[in-house]
């Protein structure tokens, strides 16, 4: 299985959201250190609306995704970008 689709799969299961996309944006750091080329799976941006999320400050939101996915950022995942938001918030996605 993908790295993206088991982010995808725990994002489901923890938080139940109305609106979830993962997206890999590997290829747009290929050159940003010698040797990589921009394959793989090591830079990934989530985008999510959860009614999980109502109430919890920016911060504790990033927190409580970073929590979920440690295993993922220890094991190799360089760079993770969230935007969660809570049902009704505006979102510039």
């Amino acid at each position: 299985m993908s790295l993206q689709r088991r982010i995808e799969e725990k994002l489901l299961e923890a938080f139940h959201p109305e609106r979830l996309m993962v997206i890999n944006e590997s290829h747009q750091h290929a050159g940003h250190q010698p040797g990589f080329d921009g394959g793989g799976e090591t830079h990934m941006r989530i985008r999510i609306v959860s009614s999980a999320f109502t109430g919890m400050s920016r911060v504790a939101r990033h927190r409580a995704i970073n929590d979920l996915l440690k295993p993922e950022l220890d094991a190799g995942l360089h760079a993770l970008a969230v935007e969660p938001a809570a049902p009704g918030e505006a979102t510039r996605w």
